[in-house]
């Protein structure tokens, strides 16, 4: 955390600059230095506390997915191009990770976790994410004790998430700026759901503006193939991109072409994420 004002910082820097001009006399010398330091008191008090930027964070609106990524460090693509993207899912080498479902033991799925310390003001939040999964699915979720394959809520910069059952100790990372709901999303990745906008009938829904994509994200818009489990496309999905994802101008990268849609909501699984996990893991069977 520091004290930051860049109207004041500039200010602050030609004063400082102007008291080594070895022709100034010392009264004037002496004013200007008191006028350095009421204006270092002003950047204090009127400034107030701003973060230092973190490129990587991301800031949401209104439950609506948005992103800060200006000169971010890339990360490494993974060879379908899914790096963290949205800064939530972690490269794997294996190709077909996001098959790996979580096995049905005694007739039900159950899921082990575990919350690392460090968390403390998260756990509200990582509870509800899961109860939002398994109130309304088959998938239920239960402390681990001694299995081998399980899931590790841990503290992070960034929320991310592994896709599918990745075996032993399998990370889901919370952030500062994780609430339930993006919590839900990573879990829903670590169950073995990508993100809706990847769906190989995307252009019929949505057109994705590629000028406007940040250099070397565009992997990021890729479609993967893959089976949309007989269920239409979801502008609603907790596990769609945001209007401005990755934008290198703070203008659209994801146009609907339905009107008036928003898209990127991080509030709710939607009617159609249910019924995917559903089908997933076969509930109804």
């Amino acid at each position: 955390m520091m004290y930051k004002s860049t109207t004041c910082w500039k200010r602050h820097v030609f004063l400082a600059s102007s008291c080594n001009n070895p022709r100034l006399s010392t009264s004037r010398v002496v004013k200007m230095l008191g006028l350095l330091l009421l204006f270092a008191w002003l950047c204090e008090v009127q400034g107030g506390p701003v973060q230092t930027q973190n490129t990587s964070e991301v800031r949401f609106d209104e439950g609506y997915h948005r992103h800060s990524l200006k000169n971010e460090t890339p990360l490494v693509d993974s060879d379908e191009g899914y790096a963290l993207e949205e800064e939530d899912i972690i490269p794997q080498t294996d190709r077909n990770a996001g098959n790996h479902l979580w096995p049905e033991k005694d007739g039900e799925v159950s899921v082990p976790y575990s919350i690392a310390s460090g968390l403390e003001d998260k756990t509200g939040h990582i509870l509800a994410a899961l109860k939002m999964v398994s109130k309304k699915t088959c998938v239920k979720f239960h402390h681990h004790t001694t299995e081998e394959d399980y899931l590790h809520f841990k503290p992070d910069r960034m929320c991310a998430s592994l896709v599918g059952c990745a075996g032993g100790e399998q990370p889901i990372l919370v952030g500062p700026k994780c609430n339930a709901g993006n919590i839900c999303h990573e879990i829903l990745h670590s169950l073995g759901l990508y993100h809706e906008h990847s769906r190989p009938d995307r252009d019929k829904y949505i057109t994705i503006l590629y000028d406007n994509i940040m250099p070397g994200k565009e992997s990021n818009f890729k479609v993967k193939k893959g089976n949309t489990l007989g269920l239409e496309y979801d502008l609603d999905s907790i596990l769609h991109y945001g209007d401005d994802c990755f934008s290198r101008n703070g203008n659209h990268t994801i146009i609907p072409k339905k009107k008036g849609v928003k898209i990127g909501q991080r509030t709710h699984m939607s009617v159609l994420d249910v019924e995917r996990l559903r089908r997933l893991y076969h509930c109804d069977d």
